[in-house]
């Protein structure tokens, strides 16, 4: 398989070659539609100042003056009466012509050889040594007629114009190749920096060196393919810390229920402590089922392909089943519930949801103290508003800006109390995002917390 370098150098050369083709078809074109015809006349100018001038001076020896008229750089053939020719200057090298035309000429008729006769389609018939290639002309000398044929030595007048237009053209070629040898590696070299990009990327180093300085269309890739691999690293190292965090999220309990498993098995406990062991045993297996309920449906939140199936339902009765499901939760710490829920008819994935308000309401009774207020709130204008807002110990601004991220738990001190997973704001957050919301969080440490989620207010139009 060719490398786009020799591609791109062959491609050049082509354009070259095809180039200079064109260049010299519409140059013959030129010269056919244009050139030929004047060049004869010039010639034929040319010829009549001759014999103009050999007319016009009695006395000249016609030979004598041929001759001293071919040194001018001429070509003369000169035909008598009787068929007789003489040859003035470099010879021809075709002088086969036929009886007629030297009889027009000798008739008083003048002879158009260059565009009378085919002299080949291209300008370089212009160059033909050939007797038929000139211009017939009659002559007198001394009562005697003549047909005297002209044309320039093309040999005489632009033989180093000829050679330096070979020199031109060779030299036009060579240098050209050779630019675009050079220019064309130039071209190829930030291309195959971004090839060998790619194959470190693909082996995981991220670290690469790339020119994103240019002002082209190189420059755009390169700065998208930096983009890229930003990217791709931040998306690796979320990876590689998600697989940590639930590797120990994992291996808190396994370990806790291997150790106190091998505790009641040792046999040297009462029977007050197997039951403690056995009930931590049961709460670190729901721990560890919550988890992975928990990781699927971020797994399947991810995917997001037919996973939600919305339907109209009333939103604020879900939310106060919510709050009767987590009832024994809030009486336990004697909170304060206010609502203000009027009548809301909402399209949305109804289950999903439901693990919406259970984690943000669990999440606002976690972490109010005892006897607290949680006031809930629906409120709806251009779009449905839901606002869970509880006087807890609130959060800082600094732990604001984590608290969407897997497996962040905030300020150990204030939640160890319950433990959690870390995951339940990136699944709310996630399963909002799907629905075309927004979520909102504003907090003040020791002032309480305040979630807000909107949501679109449209319902679909039912046929009747």
């Amino acid at each position: 398989m060719k490398s786009l370098y020799v591609r791109l150098v062959l491609t050049f050369i082509a354009i070259v070659i095809l180039s200079g083709t064109l260049g010299f078809l519409l140059a013959n074109a030129y010269y056919q539609r244009n050139l030929k015809a004047y060049n004869e006349q010039k010639i034929t100018r040319i010829g009549k100042e001759i014999i103009s001038l050999y007319e016009n001076r009695s006395g000249l020896d016609l030979q004598a003056y041929l001759t001293h008229v071919a040194n001018l750089n001429f070509q003369l053939y000169m035909v008598d009466e009787k068929g007789g020719a003489s040859e003035y200057g470099t010879p021809l090298r075709d002088k086969q012509i036929s009886p007629e035309i030297i009889q027009r000429v000798l008739g008083g008729e003048i002879y158009r050889g260059i565009t009378e006769e085919q002299h080949g389609l291209f300008v370089t018939g212009f160059f033909e040594n050939s007797l038929k290639n000139s211009i017939g002309l009659p002559i007198e000398e001394n009562g005697k007629r003549y047909a005297l044929f002209v044309r320039p030595n093309i040999e005489q007048q632009f033989g180093e114009v000829h050679i330096l237009f070979a020199y031109l053209l060779v030299a036009t070629l060579l240098i050209s190749m050779l630019l675009i040898l050079v220019f064309t590696r130039y071209l190829v070299k930030p291309i195959k920096t971004l090839t060998y990009a790619t194959k470190k990327l693909a082996e995981g180093h991220y670290e690469i060196g790339l020119d994103i300085a240019r002002r082209d269309e190189i420059g755009d890739l390169a700065v998208h393919f930096a983009r890229m691999t930003e990217s791709l690293k931040q998306l690796d190292e979320m990876r590689q810390e998600f697989v940590s965090n639930v590797s120990h999220e994992i291996q808190s309990p396994l370990a806790s229920i291997k150790g106190f498993s091998q505790a009641i098995r040792s046999g040297g406990v009462t029977d007050e402590q197997q039951k403690a062991y056995l009930t931590i045993i049961e709460e670190e297996s729901r721990r560890l089922s919550s988890l992975s309920k928990q990781l699927l449906t971020l797994a399947s939140l991810d995917k997001e392909t037919n996973l939600a199936e919305p339907s109209v339902y009333r939103l604020d009765e879900q939310i106060r089943q919510v709050l009767l499901m987590l009832e024994v939760q809030w009486e336990e710490k004697r909170l304060q519930i206010d609502l203000h829920l009027p009548k809301t008819m909402i399209y949305a994935d109804k289950t999903l949801f439901n693990q919406v308000w259970i984690n943000l309401i669990t999440n606002s009774i976690k972490f109010t103290p005892p006897e607290g207020t949680i006031r809930i709130e629906i409120h709806r204008e251009s779009q449905i508003a839901v606002t869970i807002r509880d006087s807890g110990s609130g959060i800082s601004e600094e732990e604001l800006e984590h608290v969407f991220e897997r497996f962040y738990k905030g300020d150990k001190s204030r939640n160890r109390i319950s433990t959690g997973s870390g995951l339940g704001l990136s699944i709310v957050k996630k399963i909002v995002e799907i629905a075309n919301g927004s979520l909102r969080i504003e907090s003040k440490p020791g002032e309480g917390t305040s979630v807000t989620v909107r949501l679109p207010a449209e319902l679909p139009v039912t046929s009747h």
